[in-house]
């Protein structure tokens, strides 16, 4: 069984709980990280929670949503490992997955509804990472990561 992450604020809270079902209904376990409700919350919180566990390793891939994706998508990047693409339509999720591997999908709830976004999730989930020349793109990414590791180390 394929396990999943999925994480929201209170602007992406609907969204989300769609989601979650149509992933269940598809025979995904979908671990939800929050918000379990409509009342305002900060999103930070929620997008580190999920963007930690990929990060370590826990969990291969997980969802965010908020109002825009913007937020998440800061806050996600800011961990090692995590390459979190906000998509707004089906060819950019495509795209994030096949040239840079991405592990965290993120949708903006303003911007994508229900149809789309199930339309984005499945382009996402079943695009694989082409490799070639894009796998020399990441480990200069990994790279980087390392170096600012470093970098705070020596501080």
């Amino acid at each position: 069984m394929k396990r999943l992450l999925i994480a929201s604020d209170h602007a992406g809270f609907s969204l989300k709980e769609k989601i979650k079902i149509y992933l269940e209904k598809k025979g995904f376990y979908v671990k939800d990280l929050g918000t379990h409700s409509k009342e305002r919350c900060d999103y930070p919180q929620y997008a580190f929670s999920l963007a930690k566990q990929i990060s370590q390793g826990r969990y291969r891939q997980g969802i965010l949503i908020c109002k825009t994706g913007i937020g998440n998508t800061i806050v996600a990047n800011r961990l090692p490992g995590v390459r979190a693409a906000l998509c707004y339509n089906t060819r950019a999720a495509r795209l994030s997955r096949q040239h840079n591997n991405s592990n965290v999908l993120v949708l903006g709830a303003l911007f994508v509804k229900d149809a789309q976004a199930k339309r984005i999730l499945n382009i996402w989930l079943n695009t694989t990472f082409l490799g070639g020349r894009h796998r020399r793109r990441l480990e200069q990414i990994r790279e980087i990561e390392r170096q600012i590791s470093e970098a705070y180390k020596k501080d």
